[in-house]
Order: structure tokens, then C-alpha cells, then sequence
């Protein structure tokens, strides 16, 4: 793949990934700036990537990855992880997108008082759309444990939300 093709699928997969980093950062600066470094280190890491496998799935394990380093770097910092207090402002236009901000506020904070394990997996698999194998590749666990942990979420947030399980 040219180098012109890899820079244009990369791309495209921005809106994807701000997502899935807003999911584990669950704060909007720290998502950017997670995207901003991925991307950095997938095309530093070009070469290592396989034609012919999923670049998402390459990409995502990159972010997640990252993450891990950022989180461990900010406890031996000892700097406090604070959650943001409102959700992502996506909503559709028109009469609907007060209500719809609304809603999408308040999935956000109840997913972010899942515990990240779980919040990872319910993000991967509900928000993204991977498959359970996908998800547990890029997580780096049996896929098992990510069905385990997908399970919990769910029933979590249906119960963040008052929805019956």
C-alpha cells in the first residue's frame, strides 16, 4: 500500500478513533491528544503493519497501548485522573438534539462509572461495532474474558440508566 493510500485510510478512521479514545479517556483533551499520538506512532510504525489485515484493528491496539503507557506514566506522577462532568456534544440536528444531548450525557456518565475493563469492552464491541474476537485481539485477552466482561458492562448500565436488564 502506497504511502498516499495508508495516510488515506488512516484518515478516515479519525472519527472512529476519537471515539474509542474518548471511550477509555473519558475526558475531550486527553482523547485529542491520544489521537494525536497514535496517529504519530502508526505512521512512524507504517512498515510494521501488514497488508491485508484490518489497519482499524492495528490502529486500535496502538491507542490502547498508548493509553496503558500514558495511565502508568500518570501514576507514578501520582496526578489525579478527573472524569468530565458532561458527555460528548454529538446529537442530531433539529428539535431532537436538546433531548438527544441529553440522553447521550447521560449513557456517558454511566459509562464512565463502569470500571475501565469493562468500559473498554462495551466501547469496542457496542460503540464500534468490533467483533468479540476483534475486540479481545486488540485488548490482548481470550475472547472469553471479553464476553465475561462485555456481559457485566451491559447489565451495569442498564442499571446506570434504569432500564431493565
Amino acid at each position: 500500500m502506497s504511502t498516499h493510500h495508508f495516510c488515506n485510510e488512516l484518515t478516515a478512521l479519525l472519527p472512529r478513533l476519537r471515539r474509542f479514545a474518548r471511550g477509555l479517556t473519558q475526558n475531550a483533551a486527553d482523547a485529542d491528544d491520544l489521537c494525536q499520538t497514535t496517529v504519530e506512532r502508526a505512521l512512524v510504525a507504517r512498515g510494521q503493519w501488514q497488508e491485508g489485515t484490518r489497519l482499524d484493528a492495528w490502529v486500535y491496539r496502538i491507542m490502547r497501548n498508548q493509553w496503558i503507557d500514558e495511565t502508568r506514566a500518570r501514576s507514578r506522577r501520582a496526578q489525579t485522573f478527573v472524569h468530565e462532568d458532561e458527555g460528548a456534544n454529538v446529537g442530531v440536528a433539529g428539535d431532537r438534539d436538546a433531548e438527544n444531548r441529553v440522553e447521550l450525557g447521560n449513557v456517558d456518565r454511566a459509562l464512565a462509572r463502569l470500571p475501565a475493563e469493562q468500559r473498554e469492552a462495551v466501547v469496542l464491541v457496542l460503540v464500534e461495532g468490533f467483533a468479540y474476537k476483534e475486540a479481545a485481539e486488540i485488548i490482548g485477552i481470550p475472547q472469553g474474558t471479553l464476553t465475561s466482561r462485555l456481559g457485566r458492562g451491559r447489565e451495569a448500565l442498564l442499571k446506570e440508566l434504569g432500564e431493565p436488564a
